[in-house]
């Protein structure tokens, strides 16, 4: 098997639960680590089975043992619940000198491979085995200290409308333009990385339903906790008149309830339908370029 397809079938069997961040904010990160493949094809005549399995155990201890050396993480086994990444590979020897490794590393919370990288070492020896490890080691580390996104949940955009009693505003198609401004946010929130979007569509609650979280006293924050976010995003649009609006949002730490973000569009001028166009700007310029 190609090393590429090892690494995409690793991938999809990958069915750890997400990480629970266990008490106190400097417990250690869970890392599960499986031993990894090794295939010899350079078709050489000497049976080096047990060399091979011999220098890949000890490949495989050095680079737990220097993960776990690093203090911010702890080995978990992969049988196991309660790693925050898992780190998958193999190694194949195609010819008397030259070997390539397939490493990967999946962020499990966010079901997302943080790196995926091919390196070939030459030598076949105790010596080059080291050598390869010390490398890859550094590139695993480097890759766990990636930020992983944030997960967070989008709720619908509510319309706050000062004009309604007096324009005859039609409620369906209010509705279609919200529709329009949430998709998009949430497609330019997705696509930023900074972020990975939580299912909202299971939430029960009154105010979800009634459309009314923006009144709701920061509500928002314990049921996007329930959703398993770790912080929940609000937007209100107020019509001031056919030709008028402003924008706004809010997000909440799903835990504590505390406000980590807010912005304001001012007054804009345009129709219902330049609601998405503002409210996209607003959230890229505050959220993904801002940071």
């Amino acid at each position: 098997m190609h090393l590429s397809r090892l690494i995409f079938s690793a991938f999809l069997l990958v069915v750890l639960p997400a990480a629970h961040s266990p008490a106190g904010a400097e417990a250690a990160i869970g890392v599960a680590m499986d031993d990894f493949s090794y295939t010899d094809t350079s078709a050489e005549p000497a049976n080096q089975t047990a060399a091979h399995e011999r220098r890949l155990s000890a490949f495989m201890a050095a680079l737990r043992r220097d993960i776990s050396a690093d203090g911010r993480y702890r080995p978990v086994p992969s049988a196991q619940g309660g790693a925050a990444f898992k780190v998958i590979g193999g190694i194949q020897k195609t010819s008397t000198l030259v070997q390539w490794a397939k490493v990967a590393v999946i962020d499990v919370g966010a079901k997302k491979i943080v790196m995926d990288k091919l390196y070939t070492f030459r030598g076949d020896n105790d010596e080059s085995w080291e050598r390869a490890e010390i490398f890859v080691s550094r590139e695993v580390m480097a890759a766990l200290g990636t930020q992983a996104p944030v997960a967070l949940a989008v709720f619908e955009f509510e319309l706050e409308d000062m004009t309604a009693a007096s324009m005859g505003a039609s409620a369906s198609s209010d509705a279609s333009y919200l529709a329009e401004v949430t998709g998009s946010v949430r497609e330019a929130l997705g696509q930023s990385g900074r972020y990975r979007l939580v299912e909202v569509s299971g939430a029960d609650e009154q105010a979800v339903k009634a459309h009314a979280l923006r009144d709701c006293n920061g509500c928002e924050a314990a049921i996007a906790q329930k959703l398993g976010a770790d912080q929940s995003l609000i937007g209100v649009v107020r019509r001031v008149s056919r030709t008028e609006y402003t924008l706004g949002f809010q997000v909440r730490d799903a835990r504590t309830g505390a406000v980590v973000s807010r912005g304001d569009s001012g007054l804009r001028l345009g129709a219902d339908y330049s609601w998405k166009r503002g409210a996209v700007r607003l959230v890229s310029d505050r959220l993904i370029e801002g940071q």
